[in-house]
């Protein structure tokens, strides 16, 4: 009777901390949440800090995982709130995990200077080439892998065309992308219809004066049009788009399925009927994740879930 108690003992204080690791074996035994609001609180505690596992500069990729991740996170994002699951998800996986804030106004106080994404892609895609640079020099690795959200998907394609980046990039893994842009709230329309009168300059100078890549994310825009004229992917990269159909900002969702031999689309509804997740719950809920793993490490796939997942939050 003694021996059950201490092995129900050590089983019910071994169970929190696998769940908590998430899909596949854990590395380590950081606390993970499924919910995509997990990094305010972080932010808040730790202002223009780092989540946990992620930003480790002396951290030496294993052979299982010789690829640095780099998280890119999305618009109104930083390095920290937008990842507060997946940091310390692809820690415990064994990854080295490395996120940084871009396209933000550093000169003004916190938080504003926490809300990234606003600068022009073209800015933002050149402060990812540094901190790609920074990463490789750092781990000795020769590529990194990416794993984007939203505005995080389609950034750092300037970088791969136009920067460096085809190179330097391995795996392509975007969440929520748009490929297409998106007509979010009609938005491609109201900026059609501007251009038409010849207000288009207007258009882009009124959003572009608070998010100035914006303008640029919307179906049509010059900036896309121009983006897209030679191909979105790079041949030496292999892409994996993981969609909701349930997206409220990148509209429609099909903005982000883009055929190619090097990429696989997933939306996550198409297994998964339970899954409710919009366009904030796919960066954090546990069925995306486990495409995600999935799609950095392909030689060890794991099955995966099928959960109920609530909107905006993922948990």
């Amino acid at each position: 009777m003694r021996l059950r108690r201490i092995f129900a003992g050590v089983v019910l204080s071994v169970i929190p901390l696998v769940c908590a690791a998430g899909p596949g074996a854990a590395q380590e035994n950081r606390p993970v949440s499924y919910n995509f609001l997990a990094g305010i609180p972080l932010e808040l505690g730790n202002p223009g800090g780092s989540a946990p596992g992620s930003n480790d500069w002396a951290c030496k990729p294993p052979d299982r995982h010789p690829n640095p991740v780099v998280l890119v996170h999305g618009t109104g994002g930083n390095r920290q709130d937008n990842w507060g699951t997946y940091a310390p998800l692809l820690a415990n996986e064994g990854y080295c995990v490395f996120s940084l804030t871009y396209g933000a106004f550093d000169d003004l106080p916190w938080p504003i200077s926490a809300v990234g994404g606003m600068k022009t892609i073209v800015q933002s895609a050149g402060q990812l080439r540094d901190f790609v640079d920074r990463v490789l020099a750092a781990t000795g690795a020769h590529r990194v892998d990416l794993v984007g959200h939203s505005q995080g998907t389609l950034m750092p394609t300037y970088y791969v065309k136009h920067l460096g980046g085809g190179d330097k990039v391995d795996k392509y893994v975007s969440l929520a992308p748009l490929w297409n842009g998106t007509d979010a709230f009609g938005a491609a329309q109201l900026v059609e219809g501007a251009r038409t009168l010849g207000a288009g300059a207007l258009i882009d100078e009124g959003i572009g004066a608070v998010c100035q890549a914006c303008p640029q994310m919307v179906t049509g825009s010059d900036f896309l049009n121009a983006l897209q004229a030679d191909g979105i992917y790079a041949s030496k990269i292999t892409y994996t788009n993981i969609m909701t159909r349930y997206d409220e900002l990148v509209v429609p969702h099909t903005s982000g399925f883009l055929e190619a031999p090097n990429a696989t689309n997933v939306v996550v509804q198409d297994e998964c009927s339970s899954n409710y997740g919009e366009h904030a719950a796919i960066a954090a809920e546990p069925v995306a994740a486990a495409h995600v793993l999935n799609a950095l490490d392909p030689d060890h796939p794991r099955p995966v879930p099928c959960v109920f997942v609530a909107p905006i939050t993922g948990g």
